[in-house]
């Protein structure tokens, strides 16, 4: 129980990552309060995460709507009275297509809720941090933030932005016992950056763009949620205490090849 009596906050909470993130605090002993656009769904992970016997409150709510990131921020501290960690995860993906065959509608669609979503939210929950002098903040990147993808530019480019938010958000409250880093993963099974309908415009089927995937990583395999939500749990911790800034790779070695 590392993470014991502290309050957790995970957006993108309804599947992949931010469910297996948000049931991992709880495992570690935190309370924790996510959010995500689709009730059905919250329910769901309230229930995983009750389960455990851990506390847990769940607050529908859009990223990219400034309004409704402060309302989330000041329902966590009035139910559990502070915030002490956050994962900054929800986000959207769209097929790959040529630069020129992108529309204005996928690049704001990207922007508004990979690049926007993150910069609210950690604009009010370094405004709680600040009160209490401590906390840490995990963004969600992609290993695209890291490098060109072919056919993603505006997925790209949104995950370059939270790379650069990151980097600087770290430097700026270094010294106010905020850390902040940000999170690289791979191909990931069970998320919902790969919809049905960017399947369909792929031309493919989970199970062939999951095949796809496996054969371009060096471990041969995608990453279970579980895997990535460890590594968020292990930066929390006091065992990262002197890690700040930085993105971590959580890949299979796909960034070194």
């Amino acid at each position: 129980m590392i993470l014991q009596d502290k309050v957790a906050l995970v957006t993108g909470g309804t599947a992949g990552i931010g469910r297996a993130t948000a049931i991992a605090f709880g495992a570690a002993g935190a309370k924790v309060v996510f959010s995500g656009r689709r009730e059905a769904e919250l329910e769901t992970t309230s229930a995983m995460i009750r389960e455990l016997g851990a506390e847990c409150l769940f607050v529908r709510s859009d990223v990219s709507s400034e309004t409704e990131v402060k309302a989330l921020i000041e329902k966590t501290v009035a139910t559990y009275g502070r915030l002490d960690f956050a994962l900054n995860n929800a986000g959207v993906g769209t097929a790959p297509n040529p630069l020129h065959e992108q529309s204005v509608e996928d690049f704001d669609s990207m922007m508004v809720t990979n690049l926007r979503g993150v910069f609210l939210c950690m604009k009010y929950e370094i405004q709680q941090m600040l009160t209490q002098g401590a906390g840490v903040i995990i963004n969600t990147c992609s290993t695209a933030g890291s490098s060109g993808v072919p056919g993603s530019g505006p997925y790209t480019a949104s995950k370059h932005g939270v790379m650069g938010l990151t980097r600087s958000a770290a430097l700026d409250y270094a010294k106010q016992g905020i850390r902040i880093n940000s999170i690289y993963p791979g191909y990931v099974r069970d998320t919902e950056i790969v919809t049905a309908e960017i399947l369909q415009e792929m031309g493919m089927t989970l199970e062939q763009f999951e095949s796809m995937a496996s054969s371009s990583v060096p471990m041969g395999r995608m990453a279970q949620p579980e895997e990535i939500a460890a590594t968020v749990v292990f930066l929390c911790s006091n065992a990262a205490s002197y890690i700040t800034g930085q993105p971590l790779a959580i890949d299979g070695g796909l960034i070194v090849s």
